[in-house]
């Protein structure tokens, strides 16, 4: 899960979304990690405020957000995603807007990933 920038409105409201499905990610065979552009330091105090359990991980130097196709250059961040990786390693699902403001659906990632099974 790809997301802008640690503690935006946004985000906030984003990423608890995603910790309330994280029972059937669980189920669905899914590890969940997300990513932004701030710092280890920034995620980990974001990650205790909204009160996540899954890794926010780093992509300070930006090559995981342009890796993917999803860094805005102008801006600095990434843009909302969400994509699913298969255990063999190729991409099975994206869900990527060029609008920041809107979220990716939990429930259609979710489908996508039982379909892999």
């Amino acid at each position: 899960v790809f997301y802008p920038l640690a503690f935006s409105p946004v985000c906030s409201h984003q990423l608890p979304e995603i910790q309330k499905s994280m029972e059937r990610f669980a189920d669905a065979g899914a590890v969940v990690l997300g990513i932004s552009v701030d710092s280890h330091y920034a995620n980990l105090a974001f990650a205790r405020k909204i009160g996540v359990s899954f890794p926010l991980l780093s992509d300070f130097d930006r090559k995981t957000s342009a890796a993917y196709g999803v860094l805005d250059v102008r801006r600095g961040y990434s843009g909302r995603a969400v994509f699913a990786v298969d255990t063999q390693g190729r991409l099975a699902y994206q869900d990527a807007s060029p609008d920041p403001d809107q979220v990716p659906s939990n429930d259609r990632l979710i489908e996508a990933l039982q379909a892999m099974d």
